[in-house]
This record gives C-alpha cells, structure tokens and sequence, in this order.
C-alpha cells in the first residue's frame, strides 16, 4: 500500500469513526457525573473519553478511537501497529514490550507516553 493510499485510508476510518459517534448522539460537552437527567437521576460517566483500552483485545478501531482521545495524532496509523505486535505481557502495566516496538518509528516520547496512556494490557 502505498503512502497516499495508507494515508487516505487512515483519514476515511477517522472520518467515519467520527460520524458513528456522532450518529450516536455524542456531543462536544460530558455531562457532571452528578448531573440529573431528564428523569432526574444522576448520569454516569463510566465510558467517558479517556477511558483505556485493552492493548491485547480491542478491535484496531477501538484503539484508535482510545488513542484519538488521548490527544495521539495520527491515531489510526498509531492503532494498526499496536494491534500489529500482539500480543503483550499481561503482567506488564507499563507496556514496555509495546514502548520497544514503538521506539524503531521514533514517534518522540511525548506521543509513546500518550499512545500508552490509553491503554491497558
């Protein structure tokens, strides 16, 4: 696959995962967790952005869209190589068999710290 095209195809599944969650009825501002809904009871927060992944079971979109979250440019290209070097030590919360992986793309440690940061093993 060349470069455009891998480029392009990470663009339309960004694209299209935004468009799911907005169809989804996802909004641009999260509810206080204390906030009363419409019935007047409190909301939850519990899939709120930010929420980690598992490193070794996620789908590559669910990565991407932990990675997204996170603040990871790129995110999609940054999922399909996490998902390509599975599996991880479960025992390994710092995910450094992932961190070594990454290090050959010299992605800076601002974006491993961020790409890490999103997931679990």
């Amino acid at each position: 696959m060349t470069y455009v095209t891998e480029r392009l195809a990470s663009t339309c599944v960004v694209a299209l995962l935004a468009l799911g969650l907005a169809a989804c009825g996802g909004s641009t501002t999260t509810p206080s967790a204390s906030a009363p809904t419409a019935t007047g009871a409190p909301t939850s927060n519990s899939n709120a952005a930010g929420s980690k992944v598992s490193a070794n079971t996620a789908s590559e979109e669910e990565v991407a869209a932990a990675l997204e979250s996170a603040g990871v440019s790129n995110s999609a290209r940054w999922a399909k190589e996490v998902v390509e070097y599975r599996p991880y030590p479960s025992d390994d919360p710092n995910l450094t068999a992932l961190r070594d992986k990454l290090a050959k793309y010299n992605p800076g440690q601002e974006t491993t710290d961020k790409i890490v940061s999103a997931l679990t093993p």
